[in-house]
């Protein structure tokens, strides 16, 4: 594995381009269990991300991390700007003076350290129905270099039993069941377009 910042950006921008295809998935997913907005507003932070990339040209991995934490924290309505913002600002400080992830394990230590951003502003745990159902088990497989899509879409499914505890989902009790998080899935997302980075 060589991951240099110019990958970096092809998987954000693969990001971008799958949240665009999923926009109404993704909101249909938030409807009975949230606003109904995460599409459009992931959607929003995302050309956000893209209009800042253009200007700013990032030549770092670090640098190209802190423009889409701050795209998303700006555009990015209810708590998946500051969630997903938090996350990559604390990438950034876990790829300062790297040039090159180089292997499967660095990559793990680096998506830990955004898993441990979103913990400290969402406070949720493994099992509460959000995207750390998600970002939990990828950052456990890379660091074990088994991530694979199928260990993506599981953690995506495996919210869809559960009572969701944290978030607008968790004022309705048992009725979130049989519902899939919409933050998972769009996690989901950023780490299948991950994946074809490697290929």
């Amino acid at each position: 594995m060589n991951l240099e910042a110019k990958d970096i950006q092809n998987w954000l921008n693969e990001f971008t381009e799958k949240i665009d295809e999923n926009k109404a998935y993704l909101s249909d997913l938030d409807t009975p269990i949230g606003d109904g907005d995460h599409g459009n507003n992931m959607a929003r932070g995302m050309k956000a991300y893209q209009e800042d990339i253009e200007k700013k040209k990032p030549e770092t991995i670090t640098d190209t991390f802190r423009v889409i934490s701050m795209a998303l924290i700006s555009k990015v309505g209810g708590a998946s700007g500051p969630l997903y913002g938090s996350a990559f600002m604390s990438m950034t400080k876990a790829t300062k003076d790297v040039e090159v992830i180089t292997s499967s394990k660095q990559l793990g230590e680096i998506i830990t350290e955004g898993l441990k951003g979103i913990q400290a502003r969402g406070k949720a745990e493994l099992g509460d129905k959000t995207m750390v159902d998600v970002w939990l088990p990828v950052a456990s497989a890379l660091m074990t270099d088994t991530l694979t899509k199928q260990v993506v879409e599981d953690a995506k499914s495996s919210t869809k039993d559960m009572v969701a505890k944290k978030g607008r989902a968790s004022y309705l009790g048992e009725r979130a069941i049989g519902h899939i998080d919409p933050g998972a899935a769009s996690s989901a997302l950023l780490f299948d377009a991950l994946i074809n980075q490697f290929n």
